[in-house]
């Protein structure tokens, strides 16, 4: 299963804020053995988020979505993905039950009596307006849930809320996948080559050793090694032997070869 993440918001297409999240959630991924594949970004444009989520609902992926799931005129995730699922908005009642809880207990912090039909409060159920049949994630910061429907997953955009929720899913529904992709990988710097020289040997090191991926980083301005390519191996196994052949590989071109690194 792939795992994809979309972050919603025009503040951060517009550098008004700057994303966190596509950082965190690789780490995340990477503590359980897990990988991000992709990545989308996209502002608070209804018509746009339901075309990400209507490719993420038919794709099959476990799927993260943080951003736009508040109930404010710029927040437009949760009728978006409706949309996208061609299902009705309902108030979920157990997401309700928790909002109501909130609610009591911001009232008994500041003094004040509960009054469940207050303009602005009946304003604040709707965050637990969710598409029919979703199921709550907790929300381990203010109670107010995030919802997932089938293997995607909705959060808020602020990361102390987004991120415990993300490791809930990963854990309470995801246990069963940890460790199942941990790729490891052999690297050396490669000095005074070009790609398209290596591209040969890259594809001949794929062919002799599936499952294996040959990646190529190269760099022209770095402050201590200078000009390089940093070229290696990665796969779900042990990666010694298709290095090894990569490296023969670089010997029989004359390659200047630098450090080396294992991951």
């Amino acid at each position: 299963m792939n795992i994809g993440l979309i972050v919603v918001g025009d503040e951060i297409l517009s550098g008004k804020r700057k994303d966190k999240h596509l950082e965190r959630v690789i780490e995340l991924l990477a503590a359980r053995g897990l990988a991000l594949a992709w990545a989308r970004y996209v502002g608070d444009d209804r018509e746009r988020i339901t075309a990400h989520l209507r490719d993420a609902f038919a794709g099959g992926d476990l799927v993260f979505s943080t951003g736009g799931i508040g109930a404010t005129p710029d927040d437009h995730t949760r009728q978006a993905a409706a949309a996208a699922l061609g299902r009705e908005l309902v108030l979920h009642e157990e997401a309700k039950a928790l909002i109501l809880e909130r609610m009591r207990d911001l009232a008994r912090e500041q003094g004040v009596a509960f009054e469940p039909g207050r303009p602005d409060n009946v304003h604040r159920l709707n965050m637990g307006v969710f598409p029919a049949g979703a199921a709550i994630i907790p929300n381990p910061y203010n109670k107010i849930a995030g919802f997932s429907v089938g293997h995607v997953h909705f959060v808020p955009g602020f990361p102390v809320m987004a991120w415990p929720m993300i490791e809930w899913v990963l854990d309470a529904r995801y246990a069963h996948l940890h460790g199942r992709n941990r790729l490891h990988e052999r690297s050396v710097i490669v000095y005074g080559s070009m790609e398209a020289t290596l591209t040969p040997l890259m594809e001949a090191i794929e062919a002799r050793f599936p499952g294996f991926r040959v990646f190529s980083l190269p760099s022209v301005d770095h402050p201590q090694l200078g000009r390089h390519i940093e070229l290696g191996v990665k796969g779900a196994g042990d990666p010694g032997p298709a290095f090894a052949a990569l490296r023969e590989g670089l010997a029989g071109l004359g390659a200047r070869l630098g450090t080396e690194a294992a991951r």
